[in-house]
């Protein structure tokens, strides 16, 4: 069964989920719960936290199963 990878976004970040390669470590949901779930879908919630603590808790994950793509800010009109 092939599993595609997830994406969730906001206004300010796109967060994407490879399960292929997710250790199932648990260190997202551990260290910052207001964003990553073991028990709730969509288990990636980026409207309870700012964005630069979901950037830092991406960068601690272990197998890199979590991406980030930061997006450009918007111009006045």
């Amino acid at each position: 069964m092939e599993v595609n990878a997830k994406e969730f976004s906001n206004d300010d970040i796109t967060v994407t989920y490879d399960p292929c390669i997710c250790k199932l470590s648990g260190k997202c949901a551990k260290e910052l719960s207001d964003v990553f779930s073991n028990t709730i879908i969509p288990w990636i919630n980026l409207d309870n936290s700012e964005t630069d603590k979901v950037v830092k808790q991406i960068k601690k994950c272990p197998s890199g199963a979590l991406q980030y793509f930061l997006k450009k800010e918007k111009q006045a009109v």
